[in-house]
This record gives C-alpha cells, structure tokens and sequence, in this order.
C-alpha cells in the first residue's frame, strides 16, 4: 500500500522557515477582493499599510503564509499520485492575532490516515510559530486521495455542523473578478489547475476553478466584516468542508447563522449563477468572545 500509516503518523515534524511583511498581507487581502470600495474605512483596514486602526490580517493568510500546502506528500510514509488527490478540509485555529510582519517557522507532520473506502483521508497538520516561540495558529487540512482506501483504518469523526434548519440571519454575496484565480496565484499557490485552461480541461472543468482558500477566504472576510465589526483579530477559529469548485467571475453566496451554542457562526457557500452549486459546507467560524456572537441587525 503506498500509505504506510505507522510510518506517516510516527514522522517527525518537518520544520519550514517564514517570513512575510505588509506588503504579503496587502497582496493576499486585495486577492480575496478587500479594497473595495477603496474609499471605506474598513476595506482599507485590510490594504492600507498606514490605517489608523493599523492594518489588519485574517487568519487563513497563516495558511497562505506558511505554504505547506501538499507538503504531506513530502512525509515519510506517503507515496501517492498527487493528481488523485484532493483538497477536502481545512481547519484553522488561532492562538493570537497574526501580526502585519514576521519571521515565524512553522511545524508539520501528519496527525492521522482515516480509511473511507474508496478514498483515503491523509490530515496535515502544522503549527506556525512566532519570533518568540508560541503559537500563532494551527492549521489542519484534510487531503482525500482517491483509490487508497480499503484497508482496514479507523473512518475518522464525521465532521460534521450542518446548517440550521431555519432561515439564514444574512445572505452574503460577493462578486469576483474573471482573473481572480491568477490574482491568487501570487499569495503562493502555484497550482496550474487555477491558471491554464489545459490543465483545467484534463482535470473535467471547463476552464480554471478558483482555489477553495480563496473561496473560504472570501466566506471569512464577509462573515467578519457584516458580524465582526470589520475586526479580524475578534475570529477564533474557523474550519470547512469544500463541496464543490468554484468559477472565477461567478458570485459567491453565503448564508450565515448565528450560532452562540458554539460560540460563532455557522455557514455555507454556493454558486447562485449555477443553479446554487454547493462550494463551501459544514463551515464554522468561532469568536474570541461570546458578545460578538448576536445576529447582526437587519438592514
């Protein structure tokens, strides 16, 4: 089996060097589409290096930051064909607010191999690390790789926080740009899938899909922008399932609930243009403190 699960999980972590400044923050925020209108307050928070308030950053740039990526296909342990894998989850909890620069490194290793049948689900995990040696944040993605299931391995937890069954208390739509994906492409993942349409057309889409990150990073910003005063360093954790892809140019719909039970916002993407295509589910983003948690006030 080209997964050997004792091997993977018993690997010590891998250590990679980080380093990024403003200008990273900037690029990775006007990527998710910030800055616009570029005339409000709180779209300049996240693109203007000399904001009053400072400028900001959303936790998932940690994971643009430390670019580990695929890096599980590096472990020991882990010997698939990475075109049969997939980017299935991605969960992020944060210890502090990410500063605007720093020199921080990151530790990863594969935490668990869960057995689904069909597939196998490798989780990644990595711990980005400041200056001063404490936590910044915690990433854990889940990578499904098709055709190395079956053998036997523990199923895993579900995952699972469906949507309530009520009415969403927002319904948030963000428009994209045609070129969005290349934009993206300059925060690090170089991934030809999100660029030439060859590759996109071999991989049965008809032209290049804008990268689930993007997608999750596009649901975050909404969330704390209508429910989060604008405040990035007010987000906890977030996590999310990506159920489907994503086409740049489209609309990206987001229904949001507030959930104080779990202290944030439960969630879900689609695709409106296409039918309400599903894009992002099982979404969950936690705040740092139970007030901030109230549905906002209807517009």
């Amino acid at each position: 089996m080209p997964i050997d699960v004792a091997k993977a999980t018993s690997a010590p972590p891998v250590r990679t060097e980080v380093t990024w400044d403003d200008r990273d923050v900037r690029l990775y925020h006007l990527a998710l589409g910030a800055g616009a209108p570029p005339t409000d307050p709180t779209e300049l928070r996240y693109v203007y290096e000399r904001h009053p308030r400072g400028l900001q950053v959303l936790p998932l740039f940690g994971v643009t930051a430390a670019n580990v990526g695929f890096q599980v296909f590096e472990h020991p342990g882990v010997d698939v064909d990475l075109a049969r894998a997939l980017h299935g989850g991605q969960e992020v909890t944060v210890h502090r607010p990410l500063p605007a620069a720093a020199r921080a490194y990151a530790l990863t290793r594969v935490t668990d191999v869960y057995d689904k049948g069909a597939a196998a689900v490798v989780v990644q995990e990595s711990t980005l690390v400041g200056e001063d040696d404490e936590p910044l944040l915690t990433q854990r993605n889940q990578i499904f790789v098709h055709g190395e299931g079956g053998f036997g391995g523990d199923r895993g937890p579900s995952g699972r926080t469906p949507a309530p069954d009520r009415a969403p208390d927002a319904v948030l739509d963000v428009p994209t740009l045609p070129q969005q994906a290349l934009l993206y492409r300059l925060s690090g993942d170089w991934n030809p899938l999100h660029a030439d349409p060859a590759v996109a057309r071999a991989a049965g889409h008809d032209r290049p899909v804008l990268h689930g990150l993007c997608t999750f990073g596009m649901a975050v910003k909404a969330v704390v922008d209508r429910f989060l005063d604008g405040d990035a360093s007010a987000v906890g954790g977030c996590r999310t399932r990506f159920a489907g892809i994503f086409l740049p140019g489209e609309i990206l719909r987001t229904e949001v609930w507030s959930d104080p039970a779990a202290n944030g916002f439960r969630l879900r993407a689609t695709a409106p243009e296409r039918d309400d295509a599903p894009v992002l589910d099982h979404a969950l983003i936690t705040a740092r403190t139970p007030d901030r948690t109230a549905p906002p006030a209807r517009p």
